[in-house]
């Protein structure tokens, strides 16, 4: 088989390029399959290129996995507003995220492979820590909540997100996996309303 043109010697200006192919070609492998049964040979494949390129873009898999689950989204956004629409707010964030991102969403990669990588484990706390966690808080703090009962309910509220990702986008179980979006959305929005004024 020819080498694929970007995997060709002397062509640094499709570096960029060929980097975010094998990025994108590991996202839906590392998500369906998880950390452990993803094979650098079947990413490789799936990108067209040869395997010798995720060594030398990614250092590895351990590298690769952490640029293909990199989860960038700004959830404070969702949290800016008033207490009553708090969470049809971030249930709309989620659920809209999730359907315009579809198997390239880094989350679901996360859960699925945080049990047995310490890398994913990681990752996935600092993405709750700094991007989720930390500004849920900071918008609580402003409802006027003590800062015990911000961080109990921030909690919450991310226990509750993670288990219904992990249900609906990893375990595909129960009535979550077969909800439509709308409807997932109201009864999210709902649980973690409940969360925020109980």
């Amino acid at each position: 088989m020819p080498p694929s043109p970007s995997a060709a010697p002397g062509r640094p200006r499709n570096a960029a390029a060929t980097r975010e192919r094998i990025a994108a070609a590991a996202r839906p492998l590392f998500a369906e399959r998880g950390f452990e049964a993803t094979t650098v040979h079947a990413i490789a494949r799936s990108a067209q290129v040869s395997p010798n390129l995720i060594t030398r873009y990614f250092g590895g898999k351990d590298g690769l996995f952490l640029a293909a689950s990199d989860v960038r989204f700004d959830l404070a956004a969702a949290f800016d507003g008033p207490q009553s629409s708090f969470g049809e707010r971030v249930a709309h964030n989620l659920v809209s995220r999730w359907a315009e991102l579809g198997v390239n969403d880094p989350l679901p990669i996360l859960l699925r492979s945080a049990g047995g990588q310490p890398t994913a484990a990681s990752a996935l706390a600092d993405f709750l820590s700094e991007s989720a966690i930390g500004p849920m808080i900071t918008q609580l703090l402003a409802y006027g909540m003590s800062r015990e009962d911000a961080a109990e309910r921030a909690a919450a509220v991310h226990a509750l997100v993670v288990g219904v990702v992990f249900i609906r986008r990893v375990l595909h179980s129960t009535a979550l996996d077969t909800m439509d979006d709308a409807d997932l959305e109201r009864s999210l929005g709902r649980s973690i309303q409940a969360l925020i004024d109980h």
